[in-house]
């Protein structure tokens, strides 16, 4: 059964909490990386981007050690410190649409080797190398890994309590998310989510396969040094919080069709409506909408034509593969096709629109979100979404809590 264990948290000193912490790094647009950076001297990003220091791109091993030592500088400038005693971390989350609340842990890599915890989308091996040499070098995490559960009374009630508490952390960040934080220390509290959890028969990967699975090579290289490092840091909410996004597809080309080649290829897997500049989206699983030459289509997928057998047939991102992008576009490699790109955006259809409009891509497919459901039935067959099938939230920021390898 699985296993989560409290651990010594590095964290942002309460103060200049609101200042230090920062959404993932990718998030960020270059004018406001650089305001940030600019204007914002305790930013978790002056860690994640030391080479602002210098006004220098840096890359490679170069760059996991100046992050390391940008980490230990916010270190003795105490920005940033450690807790005294080994804690479990409630954490919600509120923004004007949505609220989470999880428990920050130590989640264990034998778990994850044996299957307790389930995966959902295959990894690249050069990725899962890389993120694990920086781990080994930085010597921290600060991107927990997102797992979910079916939703548990038991777990409900004890975070219920703990909210009556006044929280360590309560504050606010200018993208309107309010952000409170309560340290588990409690020894009868941490033995009891320990064994809620130890009864569980499995977890699920939401988001975070490619730090699960640098984290299991990083415990094969050192985890006979210290016991941190056959665990890696996770969120852990129930899988009713869990909020699914769909990412597009856009490709640059047809393949050598026309256009009217490729809407007859369409057309036997596929009915087909022109639907002009009306912005379609689709409203349920099977339904796709499709932009191309300046005109938006409704794509309804001719059910007596498909067959599904497996819970991963009846993903649409994989009938999309099946039935389009490899027979008819002639991608065959998800991964690694420079043909084809993934989009996700609250206005993402105009930005696929806007983006074929110049001409950088020929066509664009927008999708129906996966659900919670699906992602499950997919992990307990040991089946693999392709690429992008999920842009899940909640995203923690980073600097909030920090899981740092133990070398003594």
């Amino acid at each position: 059964m699985p296993s989560i264990k409290p651990f010594k948290a590095i964290r942002a000193t309460p103060e200049k909490a609101a200042h230090v912490i920062s959404r993932t790094y990718q998030d960020y647009g270059a004018e406001e990386l650089e305001a940030q950076l600019k204007f914002n001297p305790f930013s978790f990003l002056h860690i994640l981007n030391p080479g602002y220091k210098y006004s220098y791109e840096i890359t490679g091993e170069e760059r996991f050690n100046l992050v390391r030592n940008r980490f230990l500088e916010f270190r003795e400038e105490n920005h940033l410190m450690k807790e005294d005693a080994p804690a479990f971390y409630l954490y919600e989350n509120k923004d004007p649409h949505h609220e989470y609340t999880g428990i920050i842990a130590a989640a264990s890599v034998d778990d994850y080797l044996n299957d307790r915890i389930k995966k959902h989308e295959d990894t690249l091996s050069h990725k899962e190398v890389l993120f694990k040499d920086y781990l080994k070098i930085v010597g921290f995490n600060a991107e927990p890994v997102l797992l979910t559960y079916q939703d548990d009374a038991s777990i409900d009630e004890i975070t219920s309590q703990i909210k009556k508490k006044l929280p360590d952390y309560h504050f606010y960040t200018t993208d309107f998310n309010q952000h409170k934080i309560w340290a588990i220390t409690d020894a009868d509290l941490i033995q009891s989510i320990e064994s809620i959890f130890s009864n569980k028969e499995k977890l699920y990967i939401a988001d975070g396969h490619h730090r699960s699975s640098s984290s299991s090579l990083l415990a094969q290289e050192l985890g006979e040094q210290n016991d941190s490092y056959n665990h890696f840091m996770s969120f852990l909410i129930p899988e009713s919080q869990l909020n699914i996004y769909e990412f597009n597809r856009l490709v640059k080309d047809l393949n050598g069709h026309s256009k009217e080649s490729f809407l007859m290829q369409l057309d036997q897997y596929f009915r087909i409506q022109n639907r002009g500049l009306e912005i379609y989206k689709p409203s349920k699983k099977h339904h796709f909408s499709m932009y191309l030459d300046g005109d938006f289509y409704s794509l309804y997928l001719r059910k007596d034509l498909y067959k599904i057998d497996t819970p991963l047939d009846d993903l649409d991102t994989q009938m999309l593969y099946d039935l389009v992008l490899q027979p008819i576009l002639g991608i065959a490699d998800l991964r690694n096709d420079g043909r084809i790109d993934y989009s996700y955006g609250k206005s993402d259809l105009l930005v696929m629109k806007d983006k074929i409009d110049r001409g950088d891509f020929a066509v664009g497919f927008g999708l129906f979100p996966a659900t919670v459901q699906q992602m499950k039935s997919i992990a307990d067959a040991n089946l693999r979404m392709p690429p992008k099938s999920t842009f899940i939230r909640p995203k923690l920021p980073s600097g909030l809590i920090i899981y740092e390898f133990e070398n003594e």
